[in-house]
């Protein structure tokens, strides 16, 4: 309660939580507040000439270059960017804040071998290495949110590892070890509550690069793949017509920037409001 309450207290914050909780609530609603399918092409959504037609009253924001309504995709791909965002964000963080606590807490054999793993993975370009995976299975937005998440955990990983790493030698730790707490004790009951913040920023702030990571996979054709609409998919298909119908790009860019800016105006809050060490900083 604390934590929305200064949330909502900064105008930024507010602002991302706004952006937020609209486009949330647009996927969420999608099956109601949409006129047609997203899928559903139209041939009164075409011009004489094949063309698309421009925001008029039967379709809001027009159409796109198979007829159909962009409103409606607009609002699905919502739904696909969130469903990516949140699944392949949550199991990044999972596998990043579980190889960071064990390589922390064990360290010697154990923590060398996952660190330079994760230090072999850091070496790879993100999005490069990303389109090879998706290159090499069927794109699906299943595929597309495991792929994401294979290159997203490793800056969680290092972080995490540091945290660990410094909480272990603090000297309530060397105490729960003298009185011979076991591992699993001093990890779950004393190491990992230290940890949620620095989870809950890192998971707020890394649906923001999630998002863009799956649009850029899209727009290249390695991401979620037509019929299913996705916002860089949108933007990938009707490219051509940015000259004449720029529409048709800018609006499912700004879906992915206004998307990503309230995450980011968020996790910064986040993480202003969770580390005691940047109060009074804002």
């Amino acid at each position: 309660m604390y934590v929305m309450k200064a949330l909502l207290s900064r105008k930024l914050s507010a602002l991302g939580l706004f952006i937020i909780s609209v486009i949330i609530l647009a996927a969420i609603l999608a099956p109601w507040i949409t006129p047609y399918p997203p899928e559903l092409q139209l041939f009164e959504g075409l011009t004489l000439e094949g063309a698309p037609l421009p925001p008029n009253s039967q379709f809001w924001l027009g159409t796109d270059l198979l007829g159909r309504d962009l409103f409606s995709r607009l609002v699905y791909g919502a739904q696909t960017s969130l469903i990516i965002g949140v699944i392949a964000n949550g199991t990044a963080l999972f596998i990043g804040t579980l190889v960071g606590i064990v390589a922390g807490f064990y360290r010697g054999v154990i923590g060398a071998f996952l660190m330079r793993f994760t230090d072999l993975m850091m070496a790879f370009p993100a999005l490069l290495l990303a389109i090879v995976l998706a290159a090499i299975f069927t794109p699906s937005l299943w595929i597309v949110a495991m792929v994401i998440a294979m290159v997203n955990w490793v800056q969680v990983a290092r972080v995490i590892y540091s945290e660990t790493v410094s909480l272990a030698e603090r000297d309530f730790i060397v105490a729960e070890r003298s009185l011979g707490a076991s591992n699993f004790r001093i990890l779950f009951k004393h190491i990992a509550p230290h940890l949620i913040y620095s989870t809950i920023v890192f998971g707020t702030l890394g649906i923001s690069t999630t998002v863009l990571l799956e649009a850029t996979l899209s727009f290249l054709g390695v991401g979620v793949q037509p019929p299913t609409p996705s916002w860089g998919n949108i933007i990938f298909e009707n490219q051509t017509y940015f000259a004449t119908a720029p529409w048709l790009v800018f609006l499912p860019g700004l879906g992915i920037v206004s998307l990503a800016l309230g995450f980011n105006l968020v996790g910064d809050a986040l993480r202003e409001i969770l580390d005691p060490t940047m109060k009074g900083k804002h």
